[in-house]
């Protein structure tokens, strides 16, 4: 059975992390078949929105430490140089809206590549947490940025360095989730959103995805100059033209992602 699911449906890739008897940790095949199934999403036109989910009870618990302390292993270094910047650079990359559906547990890297997603939904079930103090490491695969932009520096600071768990309700009032849904409509829901993603100006999604990720280190004047240059791409759209038509005419629009 491969580490990850892959399927495409109605302009969706659906990705599952697939080792459920042990949460979906990370090894190494799984974290680069990962980054595999990134690229191919970003290369297929008919691929509008990602659904990143982990299978069975957890989203997934992070870094399978067997890895780590094998002698034959890759590493740390090769871990995070080779396995997970590479899956953050590459989500954040996408020029496709990712959703990250998260049920039970998300730890350590699994919380913080579920953190990095443009849109993240958990279960009522769900819980975060930044594992990584309680063995002596710092939260990595993009954890110290992202965190502190989603929930501000104090509550990122006590997170970060108590590794408590965070449990959905509270993810969801301090702004690291989106929305939570109970367990009963958690996965009804969750695909809904993403046909509502993939169903979007694709285009235009991905040029707000890129304006956002310059946000946080241009200055206001820049990001101004950038939002005018991504706008002026983004009205030479068809589905720019598509939307304003639809609009006048009263109808719902028919966006082709083109």
């Amino acid at each position: 059975m491969s580490s990850i699911l892959f399927e495409v449906r109605d302009h969706i890739a659906f990705i599952t992390l697939n080792r459920p008897d042990k949460l979906n940790v990370f090894n190494r095949e799984m974290a680069l078949l990962l980054q595999s199934r990134l690229d191919e999403c970003a290369s297929l036109h008919e691929v509008r929105a990602v659904y990143l989910t982990g299978a069975g009870k957890g989203f997934c618990a992070g870094q399978d430490l067997a890895e780590v302390v094998d002698p034959e292993g890759p590493g740390m270094e090769t871990i995070l140089s080779e396995h997970y910047n590479p899956i953050i650079t590459r989500i954040r990359n996408l020029p496709k809206p990712v959703l990250a559906a998260v049920r039970g547990v998300a730890a350590g890297a699994g919380a913080n590549i579920a953190l990095c997603c443009d849109v993240v939904v958990a279960s009522a079930s769900a819980s975060f947490i930044q594992a990584f103090s309680k063995i002596g490491l710092i939260p990595d695969s993009g954890g110290t940025y992202f965190l502190p932009r989603l929930v501000g520096w104090q509550r990122a600071s006590a997170i970060a360095m108590l590794g408590d768990k965070v449990i959905a309700s509270e993810a969801e009032r301090m702004g690291m989730v989106y929305k939570v849904y109970e367990e009963t409509e958690f996965e009804s829901a969750s695909h809904a959103l993403a046909v509502t993603l993939a169903r979007l100006p694709t285009k235009a999604l991905a040029l707000t995805k890129h304006a956002l990720n310059y946000s946080t280190v241009n200055s206001f004047e820049a990001q101004l100059l950038l939002e005018d240059e991504l706008q002026q791409k983004a009205a030479a759209t068809k589905d720019y033209a598509e939307g304003v038509q639809a609009f006048l005419g009263k109808r719902v629009p028919d966006f082709k992602g083109e």
